[in-house]
């Protein structure tokens, strides 16, 4: 009878298979866990490596950067804004402020030559600009600051430019829009097409000013029409002070036009014609240029193209409309 049996589960194919099963799960399992703890140590290596370069390239910026005790001789110093005046990037006033204050403490920079090119923007940055230029020039009174504009200098530039001892452009330029707007959107009319119902809460009866899914008051027009008209004369009174009686001054000059280069010079808004490499050599006299500017490192380079910056972007460019603009 045993060996009736053993003969039976001999000639069954079935027997014995689940050991075998099991043991090649076994070592399946381990090989994979081997290659997942393989992948996971080249991850962080690699990112151990990634994490060192950052920070000496950081150290790098910051210990062999512009600003150290070499002596770069008689020169004229640059610093650029680039794109909207607001508060991050190269037009914001904590970029462009360090900057200013290098080249005017700077014993080797002639002079100041800001270039700019700028639609405009935040009209709080640009005023935070153009305090601390005022405050240099009673500092350093020898050392002139001039401005040149490339493509546009237009409401927040122009209010910059406006505190320089000279401007020049390009006779194609866009230089101008002395103006100050606060724009947005209603979708009131949109809502009630839909059937949709705003529901919103506040305490205090004006919280819900200029809320687009509400109704716009009269109220709140003439408030935000006030508060506008108050920044434009604060805008008007910069201009007037930094033209002074180079500025022929008509109807149209703060009406929010803007003109070319050529024109712009007409009107007084601007001297004369000139690139950085023309008012360094023929008006300041020093054809080496330094660069001040406060550019963005590798590190925040990096750091922005993993999308660290999107969805903060995105955030602002929704907002943005809610507050007055100089552009």
């Amino acid at each position: 009878m045993e060996d009736r049996g053993e003969q039976r589960f001999a000639a069954d194919p079935t027997v014995g298979n689940w050991e075998r099963a099991t043991l090649e799960k076994l070592v399946f399992a381990t090989v994979q866990e081997r290659r997942a703890a393989r992948r996971w140590g080249i991850f962080f290596k690699l990112s151990f490596l990634l994490v060192a370069i950052l920070a000496l390239l950081t150290y790098y910026d910051s210990t062999f950067g512009l600003g150290g005790d070499e002596n770069l001789g008689r020169h004229t110093a640059l610093i650029e804004i680039n794109g909207e005046i607001e508060a991050e990037g190269s037009g914001a006033a904590d970029t462009v402020i360090p900057s200013l204050n290098k080249a005017f403490a700077d014993a080797g920079s002639a002079a100041v030559v800001l270039r700019i090119d700028s639609p405009g923007g935040s009209p709080v940055q640009a005023g935070i600009i153009v305090d601390e230029i005022q405050r240099l020039k009673r500092g350093y009174p020898d050392k002139p600051l001039y401005v040149v504009v490339d493509e546009m200098c237009a409401s927040g530039g122009y209010y910059i430019a406006s505190a320089a001892d000279r401007i020049y452009v390009n006779k194609a330029s866009i230089v101008g829009s002395v103006g100050v707007l606060m724009d947005s959107f209603g979708f009131v009319g949109t809502m009630d097409k839909l059937g949709v119902e705003r529901r919103l809460l506040t305490a205090g009866e004006n919280k819900g000013f200029l809320d687009p899914f509400s109704p716009q008051s009269d109220k709140h027009k003439a408030h935000a029409q006030a508060m506008l008209n108050e920044i434009h004369q604060q805008f008007i009174a910069v201009v007037r002070a930094g033209r002074g009686k180079r500025l022929k001054e008509t109807p149209e000059t703060f009406s929010g036009l803007y003109w070319t280069g050529a024109k712009a010079v007409e009107m007084g808004l601007a001297d004369g014609f000139g690139t950085v490499d023309t008012v360094a050599r023929d008006i300041v006299k020093a054809e080496d240029i330094v660069d001040y500017t406060a550019h963005e490192g590798l590190p925040e380079r990096v750091l922005k193209k993993f999308g660290a910056a999107v969805g903060e972007s995105a955030i602002k460019a929704v907002a943005k409309g809610a507050v007055p603009q100089v552009r």
